[in-house]
């Protein structure tokens, strides 16, 4: 299985705010950390604000900051409203499935298993467990822009 840009983007978003919690953090500064398009990032943070799991301050010194505790964002759910499908084959889709084995193919039921494991586990984890602990001696990831 593999995750869509939009859910990667999100998840790195999501770790980068849990990381910088004393700080707003712009758009600008994820997009560069991780090499990805503002535009993109834009439609992520856009999504986690109508969500609830980001709030945004708009101005000359906004930022973007998370709304709520790391502790209460559910990896699993997250990961479920960012996807848009989970259909591991061609014949999860009904529109569009003409494979002639379905009838008699138990691959199906096994991927689908599998799907359910993988989602189940992810359950298990929130943003908090994915962050690295607290310690007084680590500071935050930032970006060090070159003085122009």
């Amino acid at each position: 299985m593999r995750l869509t840009s939009f859910t990667d983007y999100t998840l790195r978003t999501l770790l980068h705010l849990g990381i910088n919690r004393d700080r707003l953090v712009t758009i600008q500064d994820i997009a560069d950390l991780h090499s990805i398009s503002k535009n993109h990032l834009m439609k992520v943070v856009y999504q986690l604000g109508l969500s609830g799991i980001v709030e945004t301050v708009r101005g000359r010194n906004g930022g973007l900051r998370l709304k709520r505790e790391p502790s209460e964002i559910n990896i699993g759910a997250l990961v479920r409203t960012t996807e848009t499908d989970f259909f591991m084959a061609e014949c999860f889709d009904p529109a569009s499935n003409n494979c002639p084995l379905t009838a008699n193919c138990h691959l199906k039921t096994v991927l689908s298993q599998a799907t359910r494991a993988y989602l189940a586990e992810l359950d298990k984890t929130t943003l908090q467990d994915l962050l690295p602990p607290a310690q007084p001696d680590i500071h935050p990831i930032t970006l060090h822009r070159k003085a122009s």
